[in-house]
């Protein structure tokens, strides 16, 4: 954070100085109870009903309070502590974040999608980290409470910013979107997921489309020109640069021949009438599109295109995104409990499909979370896909997988198919089975630990 003087906070929210000093400079900036207070030198905005530790705010001073609480509980007097009392806290707090914002004319890329925002995100920051110095969202960490930390990492010294939304209801892109005031927006798909709290599917699109509105004037929004539900996005009110990728014709980075290699994707990249052979580490066709997007965001911003593919080449995908070990018996252990959503399974399972040829698969699969009133529908759809492919086991654990091991059986999967409660007895099942020509796929969500565990056993246990 780019350090401000107190007095020239004060003056900006229009507020009455009540206590302290207002000769020093805040380095940092917290809302209350939503974010930890480590430093000195913060900022604290507190809301009128909020308690306050004010031991702690003092023995981490000097600490500024923003609040609208009344004067009379403002009295108290504290060495390493100024307050300053405004009319409105929530109007005090957007003037303050307006006015941060607008004190760097930057790029900021801001990305949404059902899957592959964080990967593309980091891709996109490990490319253009060799020229510049980049402010980047933390892994997926990308809730709308981050936000305010996130905006306030930006200070003088960056060049670029690239941050994820969360999604969890309806609204949350468009909070993000006022904080961050994205010049560059991108939409990296559109599946299932957060049913909960968008009710249903066309609710999920309509909140994930918030970010439409939410770019700058003259911004550039990317979007996938494969996904059939980014196609029902109306784009009337967007007045910015639309630009496509995908393998779609209409697409500006265009992608042909794609092939797996080892350990990674080979394609032929299309863009206008340049052609260039790329790699880009990790199995998946959709790793073909995190790359075009992550490439699509570089050259944008100026990077010229065969350097942002040779940076990529030496990109590291992050762990336990179909993570490759070796486990029990030298078989291969494929671990991707990083998120389960619907379209994630199936770009799974197409992995699976490459790399388990002439393998014995085995197929261990979680619960899926956030679907609202649609779960045993998309968990039985899941079990559809799992019978038409050549699996030699299938596992699910949790209470509703057990639709998608229905369904498999029902759909006339030939596959030995177990359901557990939970990982108990899994390991004792698997043990026997692994060997160096089995493939075990293991999905389930980052809110398991119990996956989690599982699946770090199999690959010590090698």
């Amino acid at each position: 954070m780019e350090n401000l003087k107190v007095q020239d906070v004060r003056m900006l929210l229009e507020g009455e100085l009540v206590t302290g000093s207002e000769h020093w400079y805040v380095r940092n900036a917290i809302y209350y109870h939503r974010h930890d207070l480590t430093d000195s030198h913060t900022l604290l905005f507190i809301g009128r009903k909020d308690s306050i530790n004010w031991t702690e705010i003092n023995s981490k001073g000097p600490s500024l309070i923003i609040t609208d609480q009344p004067k009379s509980e403002l009295k108290k007097t504290y060495s390493n502590i100024t307050i300053i009392r405004v009319r409105n806290l929530v109007q005090a707090y957007w003037k303050f974040l307006n006015y941060y914002r607008g004190l760097f004319e930057i790029p900021v890329v801001t990305i949404t999608g059902t899957c592959g925002k964080t990967t593309t995100k980091e891709m996109i920051k490990h490319i253009l980290s060799k020229e510049l110095t980049v402010q980047a969202s933390i892994s997926s960490k990308n809730e709308p409470r981050q936000s305010l930390p996130y905006l306030m990492g930006i200070d003088a010294n960056t060049d670029v910013a690239v941050f994820e939304h969360g999604l969890g209801n309806t609204g949350n892109i468009r909070h993000q979107c006022m904080i961050y005031q994205p010049t560059m927006g991108m939409i990296t798909n559109i599946g299932v997921h957060h049913l909960d709290g968008c009710k249903n599917l066309e609710g999920y699109i309509q909140a994930k489309s918030e970010i439409i509105d939410g770019i700058s004037e003259g911004g550039t929004l990317l979007l996938n020109a494969d996904d059939q539900n980014i196609k029902k996005i109306s784009l009337q009110t967007f007045q910015g640069k639309v630009i496509y990728f995908g393998i779609d014709k209409k697409s500006k980075y265009r992608a042909s021949n794609i092939r797996f290699m080892n350990k990674g994707m080979s394609f032929q990249l299309h863009i206008l009438n340049q052609m260039y052979r790329v790699f880009v580490p990790g199995l998946g066709e959709h790793q073909v599109y995190n790359a075009l997007a992550a490439i699509a965001v570089a050259n944008e911003l100026g990077m010229d295109v065969r350097e942002a593919i040779a940076r990529l080449r030496t990109f590291q995908n992050m762990e336990r995104h179909l993570e490759f070990s070796k486990g029990i018996g030298g078989s291969t252990i494929i671990d991707d409990t990083w998120t389960n959503n619907p379209t994630s399974v199936e770009a799974a399972l197409k992995v699976m499909d490459s790399v388990g040829k002439g393998k014995k698969v085995i197929l261990v699969l979680g619960d899926i979370k956030r679907l609202g009133d649609f779960e045993e529908k998309y968990h039985r759809e899941i079990g559809s896909l799992v019978a038409k492919r050549a699996i030699h086991t299938l596992i699910t654990i949790g209470k509703q997988s057990e639709e998608i091991s229905k369904k498999a059986i029902e759909d006339g999967t030939k596959a030995n198919v177990h359901h557990f409660q939970d990982v108990t007895g899994v390991f004792d099942l698997l043990a026997s089975e692994l060997d160096e020509q089995t493939v075990v796929l293991i999905k389930g969500p980052m809110s398991s630990r119990s996956m989690i565990a599982f699946a770090k056993a199999l690959k010590e246990n090698q």
